[in-house]
């Protein structure tokens, strides 16, 4: 079960010993390796999740995927992870290490949907858009292909959401049919 306050706590602790040795460039990226581990593997997460299996074999589990990909550090917190019974949160503490990263960094999280992949030079320009239009000065975009869209985009930032897509068109006219605004201006 997801534990919040867990996964703050452990990513902060992690975030302190990293920034002491210098070595917070490197935790965050093996964080980002771990996160995209834990995304495109659903049976990791489900390893990690599992009582059956034994801490040592889930430690060594994350040993072999891992191997000369993370650096020292983050390979010893794994290690403590499956030691104290918490790897089954180690996804959350993933989240939250990235989040309170970005938070330390300045860095905004931006997520962009679409229904068919987009250039770089449209990237650019929604990015230099958002810059302006927020005043945020370093942005991190994650983009997500979403065919249902039909077409437009999805924006999502800081709990703002700017939906500019077809799909969300074709409801707001479907809804105006099924209130049937028209036939009382045709009387």
């Amino acid at each position: 079960m997801p534990n919040p306050r867990l996964a703050t706590r452990y990513a902060k602790s992690l975030i302190g010993l990293a920034q002491e040795r210098g070595e917070l460039e490197a935790v965050y990226k093996d964080m980002q390796f771990l996160q995209s581990i834990c995304k495109s593997n659903r049976d990791f997460v489900n390893l990690l999740r599992s009582p059956v299996v034994r801490a040592d074999k889930k430690d060594a589990i994350i040993t072999a995927i891992t191997k000369d990909r993370i650096s020292k550090l983050t390979a010893t917190f794994t290690k403590l992870l499956t030691g104290k019974g918490r790897e089954e949160d180690l996804p959350e503490i993933i989240n939250a290490f990235i989040s309170q990263y970005n938070e330390i960094k300045g860095i905004e999280k931006v997520k962009l949907t679409t229904a068919v992949p987009v250039s770089d030079d449209v990237k650019n320009a929604i990015l230099a858009k958002v810059k302006k239009n927020t005043g945020f000065d370093q942005i991190e975009m994650e983009t997500v292909v979403n065919p249902n869209l039909i077409g437009g985009f999805i924006l999502e930032y800081n709990n703002n959401l700017v939906d500019a897509s077809i799909s969300r068109d074709l409801k707001d006219i479907s809804k105006q049919f099924q209130e049937n605004v028209y036939v009382h201006n045709i009387r």
